[in-house]
């Protein structure tokens, strides 16, 4: 019956579409994020759902929709540079079978992006973009805050939509995202137009933060712990009232206190002692590792290119016997193991070129998003009001993408890299506008000495004393 469902509604809007061909835009934004054909368990495994929305996208742009506004921008480039070196890397991977794998999903995530912002071009489409992300995601994020609530948590016990532990539906990743739309989540509570401001948006928002919230703790990420107090942090420049903003943190996790699991406690401990834990031990071996890998091989070794990690080193074990405690250190060999963090990803695969266009891409997309709101910061009409708030959660968007890419390889990542592609058609909108303002006032005092000048030859002709005889 799911399969159906889902199958209606997909073909409903490729129908919308027909008259509104950016819905198909939104279309596949849905389906690669909540991914229905896996959800499903008959018909809909069989339909290319993904590669339809996907063409028909593309095509729909390409014939039926306006072009107006549609500008290839320096970030755009910076993808597609990492893009044709990602193919590059590609031609000479260490392992081949599982780099093509890899790039099979990779190159879709990265076309996409670059043709995203060619289609929100107005402020309607920005916005309808914005909540099409934060609605598919909640619909993850709801499911999972609702089984967290009701006691079905735990690391690596809590179900998702999908038996899949990849892309959004890995635990780290969604914590990641989840916590990172809580701003633009935020956002339509005063300023959205679809969907207007009301307190049933207000409520549903807060909910849905709640929700988000609730993901490290049902996950027990310890990514997700980190991306929260990074949100908080960052939220300390746009809140008035910051005192007591800081002192309403530590209460609120002490009220949090009583109904956390001794499971969560436990793994987050591991956070202040990496060294025992063999987890973050691997991880922080692996980087190492991946410093040494690209001094040999400074141009990466393509896609997957962890697997030729191999090392041994030494944990402690703590061992409880009644009221005593004893610690023994005990040899780990480990081989194959994940990069665990998109920077060294990203310079294990790619090497220093590509690192250095990730690290390009998203360093100037946190500038552009602070250009953003300082330019259109306390403007009061509605028509501007929106801008500046939107590029602050953007901002903090991608702050908090970084924070969480430092401890998983999500290098890639088809969510954030839509969000990439949102903060470009923004700054590609108040560009244009910017533009636009600069032409009215230049076409305006280039006009005043014409009629200056009119208005003075009109009253010499009209004076009297200065008639000819």
């Amino acid at each position: 019956m799911i399969d159906f469902i889902f199958l209606a509604f997909i073909g409903f809007v490729l129908a919308l579409g027909l008259k509104r061909p950016y819905l198909w835009v939104l279309l596949y934004v849905y389906i690669d994020i909540l991914a229905p054909q896996l959800i499903g368990y008959g018909v809909i495994q069989s339909v290319p759902v993904s590669l339809i929305a996907f063409g028909a996208a593309f095509v729909g742009w390409v014939l039926f929709d306006r072009k107006e506004g549609a500008r290839f921008s320096l970030r755009q480039g910076l993808i597609l540079a990492l893009l044709v070196w990602c193919f590059i890397t590609l031609q000479f991977a260490d392992y081949p079978v599982e780099a093509q794998t890899k790039w099979d999903w990779v190159w879709k995530a990265m076309v996409f992006a670059i043709f995203l912002p060619f289609t929100i071009t107005t402020r309607q489409r920005i916005e309808a973009l914005a909540l099409t992300l934060v609605l598919t995601v909640g619909m993850i994020v709801i499911s999972t805050g609702m089984k967290t609530v009701l006691g079905g948590g735990g690391y690596g016990s809590l179900k998702f939509f999908v038996k899949d532990n990849s892309g959004i539906y890995e635990s780290s990743t969604l914590a990641t995202v989840a916590i990172g739309l809580i701003p633009v989540i935020m956002w339509f509570t005063r300023f959205g137009t679809i969907i207007k401001p009301h307190w049933t948006v207000t409520g549903f928002a807060a909910a849905l933060c709640f929700a988000c919230l609730m993901i490290p703790i049902g996950t027990e990420a310890r990514t997700g712990l980190v991306c929260i107090a990074a949100l908080g942090v960052f939220l300390l420049r746009y809140t008035e009232k910051r005192l007591m903003f800081i002192a309403a943190a530590p209460v609120l996790g002490l009220i949090a206190l009583p109904f956390l699991p001794q499971s969560y406690y436990d793994r987050m401990a591991t956070i202040a002692q990496p060294g025992g834990d063999e987890s973050a031990s691997t991880r922080m071996q692996v980087w190492a590792w991946t410093i040494d890998y690209a001094a040999d091989n400074p141009l990466g070794g393509g896609f997957d290119s962890y697997r030729s990690n191999s090392f041994t080193y030494t944990i402690p074990v703590r061992e409880q016997s009644g009221n005593t405690t004893t610690t023994q250190y005990r040899e780990v060999t480990d081989e194959g193991r994940a990069f665990h963090s998109s920077f060294f990803e990203l310079l294990g695969e790619q090497g220093y070129p590509g690192l250095i266009l990730w690290l390009l891409l998203h360093g100037l997309g946190v500038l552009q998003m602070e250009k953003t709101y300082r330019r259109w910061k306390g403007k009061t009409d509605e028509s501007e009001a929106w801008i500046s708030p939107l590029a602050a959660a953007l901002q903090i968007a991608s702050l908090i993408y970084l924070v969480g890419a430092t401890f998983q390889g999500i290098g890639y990542q088809p969510v954030m890299l839509m969000i990439v592609g949102l903060q470009i058609g923004l700054y590609s909108y108040i560009t244009r506008l910017d533009s636009a303002k600069r032409a009215l006032v230049t076409d305006q005092v280039s006009r005043r000495p014409n009629r200056d000048a009119n208005r003075r030859s009109n009253g010499r002709k009209s004076d009297p004393e200065l008639a000819l005889p």
